[in-house]
């Protein structure tokens, strides 16, 4: 009874073990970004999400003003 645990056991810690090393060996064919690429993309990133928070609050406030004047 105590060797089918610990052969459980031990093929529970292989596939661990393995998944991990698959994830490294994955991790190492990325191809990265240099830190000049990764800044502009920030910016645009960033450069986008305030524009679309100032576009869509100024919508919001166009509608509410309407249904302010339509309803009283």
């Amino acid at each position: 009874m105590a060797k089918q645990t610990t052969e459980k056991k031990e093929k529970k810690e292989n596939r661990l073990v393995r998944y991990f090393r698959g994830v490294r060996s994955e991790m190492r064919k990325v191809t990265w970004p240099s830190r000049q690429a990764t800044t502009r993309l920030t910016g645009i990133v960033l450069a986008v999400t305030v524009t679309m928070s100032i576009a869509l609050g100024l919508i919001d406030w166009v509608f509410s003003r309407l249904f302010a004047l339509l309803l009283g």
